[in-house]
């Protein structure tokens, strides 16, 4: 039986936990507020609770994960001292491998997560057909095939990089979205009624605005260069495009549109729309989750849109392409009204 001690017990940590030990590893776990540890030991995402981090690196057996925040992170990078293979989760990868030269680590960042934080919202599935990356810098082939098998038992998908790659790429993709969002719903906030017509293409672009702040000041700050420097792009991008509109350039606005929404589209999984009328009513959500067993379907997205005036709403559930029919009869056979 693989072994694996996990320092941190947070959303990611006990994710992490439960997806192993779910496919048959050790973990062995710990995190400094007791009742963190507690709740995830309770859970099932560790199986032995320790109570140190020194305690932690010393009952490590085939590897030691440390899935702190990333000033924490940093700091054991800094501290530990052991021939077992170590590998992190922290959101910026060229200060933490920098801060390991010379010891047997492995960076890596699950891109996946919740705006949620702590053991209670982890799930085993969270990093099921996500992408990991898997920094390169320092690590050994050996250590790094290691890595990727164990991220195969928690269905991730790892993809090789260096921590510039890696840091540059996040600050485009993961960090200047937060910043964005969060701007957006501050700009909203102080206009007047603004907020009252929100809708939902606000919420989807907004949803990681409620981030947990502490989190995302230690990320912001570690990679402050590479996130200036996407927020200056992005700065000249918006110029041209409110150059465009006080221009009347049709053109350009149509060309700007049109692109984004080919690249959008190409992001996009294969999947396809199922949905389903939930009456104002107990139970309606448990005949869904009985759906969902029973086709076996692999859920993509769910939206629920409430009903204006109460009484139910409309829950939308994407799942893979060819897997709709099967959910379709499952849904109505609970009862369900599926709709064209």
């Amino acid at each position: 039986m693989p072994s694996v001690a996990i320092s941190g017990i947070g959303l990611i940590g006990a994710s992490i936990g439960l997806g192993l030990r779910r496919a048959g590893w050790d973990v062995i776990g710990w995190d400094p507020d007791p009742a963190t540890l507690a709740t995830a030991h309770e859970m099932g995402a560790v199986g032995t609770a320790v109570g140190s981090f020194e305690a932690l690196v010393c009952a490590a057996g085939d590897l030691i994960i440390l899935a702190g925040p990333p000033r924490v992170i940093l700091n054991q990078v800094s501290s530990v001292e052991t021939p077992k293979l170590v590998i992190d989760v922290a959101g910026v990868k060229f200060d933490v491998v920098t801060r390991a030269e010379g010891k047997r680590f492995v960076g890596t960042h699950p891109m996946a997560g919740r705006e949620t934080r702590g053991p209670e919202a982890a799930s085993p599935s969270l990093f099921r057909g996500a992408t990991w990356a898997v920094v390169t810098d320092g690590a050994s082939e050996e250590d790094l095939a290691f890595v990727e098998r164990m991220l195969g038992d928690l269905g991730a998908l790892p993809l090789r990089m260096t921590a510039v790659e890696h840091d540059k790429g996040v600050a485009v993709i993961s960090h200047l979205p937060q910043v964005l969002a969060t701007a957006l719903v501050n700009e909203a906030a102080d206009r007047t009624n603004t907020l009252e017509l929100v809708a939902g293409s606000f919420r989807d672009l907004t949803r990681v605005a409620a981030s947990d702040p502490g989190i995302w000041v230690d990320v912001l700050q570690l990679n402050t260069p590479q996130i200036h420097a996407a927020i200056e792009d992005f700065r000249e991008r918006l110029g041209r495009v409110a150059a465009a509109l006080c221009e009347g350039d049709d053109e350009m606005i149509r060309a700007f549109l049109g692109r984004g929404q080919e690249i959008r589209r190409s992001l996009a999984p294969g999947s396809v729309p199922v949905r389903v009328a939930l009456a104002d009513e107990p139970g309606e959500l448990a005949r869904v989750g009985r759906a969902f067993g029973s086709a076996s379907v692999d859920v993509r997205d769910l939206q629920l849109r409430h009903a204006p005036h109460g009484g139910g709403g409309i829950l939308t559930v994407s799942v893979r392409l060819g897997e709709d029919e099967a959910l379709r009869t499952a849904l109505e056979d609970e009862g369900l009204m599926v709709l064209e």
